[in-house]
């Protein structure tokens, strides 16, 4: 079984190369995804965020309100820090224990782990290979202006705040630009995936 962690930038295209590698027959693991299942009742993680963040974080479902918790966090990096001190590991958890499910049940699988914050979490050791999805600041800019009908300069502080395309790039095992035409980000992908077959 081969593990790809694959991450990238703001409207790099992250989401349109998982899809088309669904389709070639990965399993997917979308850290997004897990994210919200680590805040469910019942997790360590939920019980962790009430007690750090106080039970105004809780919503009378039992639920977390991200919407409060995002109030208490946002802007302030050390609350942040404390939020994905106490969330990451659960999705790292949650992540990992998928993966060998699927290492029991289908082992010649191949697993692609999509994590925007792949890097920031320590992720990468999980898998065998990192997959970089690059795009330049322009495109990214453009297409998330576009896809967000966000302002230009809501979309450069969300950028400013992430890595670089450098600092991803020099963490990868492979990279696959994402400024032109779809066909030209499947081609890559179809190159990628022949090679670890």
């Amino acid at each position: 079984m081969k593990i790809i962690c694959l991450t990238g930038g703001l409207a790099s295209g992250k989401s349109t190369a998982v899809r088309y590698l669904e389709d070639k027959g990965a399993h997917i693991i979308d850290a997004d995804i897990l994210g919200h299942r680590a805040y469910e009742p019942g997790t360590g993680a939920h019980r962790s965020v009430i007690e750090a963040f106080g039970e105004d974080v809780r919503s009378p479902g039992d639920q977390i309100d991200r919407k409060a918790l995002g109030g208490k966090v946002f802007g302030k990096p050390d609350q942040l820090k404390k939020l994905t001190d106490i969330v990451w590991p659960e999705i790292r958890r949650l992540a990992e224990k998928e993966i060998e499910k699927v290492q029991t049940t289908q082992p010649n699988k191949i697993v692609v782990l999509e994590a925007a914050v792949l890097f920031e979490a320590g992720w990468e050791d999980i898998g065998d290979e990192v997959w970089v999805i690059s795009v330049d600041r322009e495109t990214a800019i453009r297409r998330s202006m576009e896809r967000d009908s966000a302002p230009r300069e809501a979309v450069e502080s969300r950028l400013d705040s992430q890595l670089s395309n450098e600092e991803r790039a020099n963490k990868a095992d492979l990279i696959i630009y994402n400024d032109k035409a779809e066909a030209a980000l499947f081609s890559q992908l179809d190159t990628a995936w022949e090679a670890i077959q």
